[in-house]
């Protein structure tokens, strides 16, 4: 939580339309995709290949659920090897040439657990059996053939300590205990735990050792505006490759020296725009690549053999946006995901040694991208002059001004980025166009604009989405009567003070797992938050000193402001935005008499992940919009 909890185009936009307001081409609407076409699951994702470069795996969906398959290269056939049927295996890679692993949490409660299982299907088996405890992966130890580092709050629900799994016997041993007060660990690249990131609830220490068997020792502070990001170790294992924006508004690439505690050197800043991350050769035991977002991802390269792979892949693969996604220990076998903002994506496999790039296969085969839209970069000014970016989405075919569908983005410190957005692409495809804003507090736009968020829940963070609305008006794009509003968390709350505050800008809006009321939010968040809960009283406002505040900006207390219909959804098991928040809206508007559907999932936390689920909350969100938009 570096900012908080754990998220060019500047002039008219008939620059990139047909020539201004009002100067729109009527066409006959094209035929609707079928809505499970953007909501079902992936025909093949995640393709990962195997350290000796002989296998790749990838997930799959079997019964309706996302597991994993293995295939060997050359064969033609994959088989499965888990059978997961409660819900979506989350995240997955391999261990050794023999062994993958992979997370998984009971029905969105976020307390994930670690299992492991053979290439060919056998030895399945939950190597963190603890209820209530949640689990990640510090390091993977690649030369360690059955150990890893993790960690878990299995001691104290509040923090996290690290722990060696042997994944063949189960065994686990404390490698280091959290204090009460770490928030992050780090190792080197022998897999030693070396730095550590505490808080006092404000502030953010760097601790550092020269050996794990060292005692750590206090090397700078900085406060939690300020971010300073170790990343990883330089190849020697003496310095630190950092992101920091100390002294400076955006985050840059430094070497920092840890005994000194000083920068030896600062590898690359971006004027616009924060470094997000990096990428490194272990094999090569170099620095690739940075990369930042602009409209889209740029890189910086540091490296000349991978900046010729990426060359080489960019010329074969036109029109995409590439990413290497993974790659064998020998770094000669890459598999490379190419994808935009009308694609899913297709995997290849690329083989360095022979210059031979292999399709592996399409995300979702059945959505054909010449009948998508393309999301297109914008910009606007807000109503006290800051520049707002976003992405504008209009149907393929209009005429006129068009309903839109005002989308902000959750976090609220996260941010929108260019590429596919299954939601986006069918709200187009149905005639809506969508605006999505990046409003003060999104993360990469450096720290001055992150700071313009703090205590401004509902008043100039809202007031960032309301021009945007506000603007395609001016533009001649919106028909002012028919404009919603729908987010997701952050973006669910959005959509209720959009309601609330601004009653008569919205013909009706979706809140997807939204927050109600910032009370009960903040008394909610799950235990291993709390450590940092003072960060969110400066972000956000405190109980009890800023009670004022937190009444003025919570949409329950104003629920008899809203007078357009409503649609809620929520998943019952949600760790992070308690059902509370919309238990407590719905009550509220239905005594006013406020038209509100509410849709509850009891398998679902955050966000609903299982298919059928989705597909429910999408046929339902279609038809409200379409009885109260059109």
């Amino acid at each position: 939580m570096r900012r908080g909890i754990k998220a060019f185009f500047t002039t008219c936009l008939a620059l990139f339309i047909v020539g201004g307001a009002g100067m729109w081409v009527h066409k006959v609407r094209s035929k609707e995709i079928p809505l499970e076409d953007f909501f079902k699951n992936p025909e093949r994702a995640a393709y990962t290949i195997s350290p000796d470069g002989t296998h790749v795996a990838f997930l799959a969906p079997y019964k309706n659920r996302m597991n994993i398959f293995v295939q060997k290269i050359g064969d033609e056939n994959a088989h499965r090897v888990t059978s997961v049927i409660q819900r979506d295996i989350a995240n997955y890679g391999w261990k050794n040439d023999a062994t993958l692993v992979y997370v998984r949490d009971t029905n969105g409660d976020e307390n994930y657990h670690l299992f492991s299982v053979d290439k060919g299907g056998n030895e399945e088996r939950d190597l963190t059996p603890f209820d209530g405890v949640k689990v990640s992966i510090v390091d993977d130890l690649e030369d360690r053939e059955n150990e890893m580092l993790i960690q878990m709050n299995k001691r104290d629900k509040k923090v996290f300590d690290v722990f060696l799994l042997n994944i063949t016997t189960g065994e686990l041993q404390l490698v280091a205990q959290n204090p009460g007060n770490v928030t992050s660990w780090l190792t080197d690249h022998d897999g030693q735990v070396r730095v550590a990131i505490v808080t006092d609830g404000v502030n953010y220490t760097l601790l550092f050792r020269n050996a794990q068997q060292e005692p750590f020792k206090e090397i700078m502070t900085t406060g939690f505006k300020d971010a300073f990001e170790p990343q990883l170790f330089t190849s020697d294992n003496k310095n630190l490759y950092v992101l920091s924006n100390v002294g400076q508004d955006k985050k840059a690439l430094i070497i920092f020296d840890p005994v000194s505690g000083k920068t030896i050197e600062k590898l690359f800043e971006h004027p616009d725009v924060d470094v997000a991350q990096i990428s490194y050769s272990k094999k090569r035991k170099v620095l690739t690549t940075a990369w930042y977002i602009t409209s889209k991802i740029e890189r910086v390269f540091f490296d000349d053999e991978i900046k010729k792979i990426f060359e080489r892949l960019e010329s074969a693969l036109p029109g995409y946006e590439i990413v290497i996604a993974d790659k064998n220990k020998a770094e000669d076998k890459f598999i490379v995901h190419a994808r935009s903002d009308r694609s899913r994506g297709i995997f290849y496999m690329y083989d360095k040694t022979t210059d031979v790039l292999t399709k592996l296969a399409d995300v979702s085969p059945w959505l054909d991208e010449n009948k998508l839209v393309s999301m297109k970069p914008i910009s606007y000014v807000s109503r006290d002059g800051l520049l707002i970016h976003g992405y504008l989405t209009l149907p393929k075919e209009y005429s006129g001004k068009v309903p839109v569908i005002v989308h902000p983005h959750g976090g609220p410190w996260a941010r929108d980025e260019w590429g596919y957005n299954p939601t986006v692409q069918f709200l187009a495809n149905r005639g809506y166009a969508v605006l999505q804003m990046n409003f003060r507090g999104s993360t990469g736009y450096g720290k001055k604009f992150w700071e313009k968020s703090f205590k401004q829940w509902g008043k100039t963070m809202q007031d960032d989405v309301t021009d945007g609305a506000q603007w395609l008006i001016d533009q001649g794009i919106a028909d002012p009567k028919r404009i919603a509003i729908y987010g997701g968390s952050y973006g669910g709350y959005a959509v209720l003070a959009g309601l609330a505050f601004t009653p008569d800008l919205y013909a009706c809006g979706v809140d997807y797992v939204g927050v109600s009321n910032l009370f009960t939010l903040l008394k909610s968040v799950p235990e291993y938050w709390k450590p940092e809960l003072d960060m969110l009283y400066e972000q956000m406002g405190h109980p009890e000193k800023d009670k004022a505040l937190l009444e003025e900006v919570s949409p329950v207390f104003h629920a008899h402001c809203i007078k357009v219909p409503l649609f809620v959804v929520q998943g019952r098991m949600d760790p992070r935005v308690n059902i509370a928040e919309s238990d407590q809206i719905v009550e509220a508007l239905k005594k006013c008499g406020v038209d509100v559907q509410y849709m509850v999932k009891d398998n679902e936390g955050h966000g609903f992940r299982n298919e059928e689920n989705k597909f429910d909350f999408y046929r339902a969100m279609e038809k409200f919009l379409a009885e109260h938009l059109k």
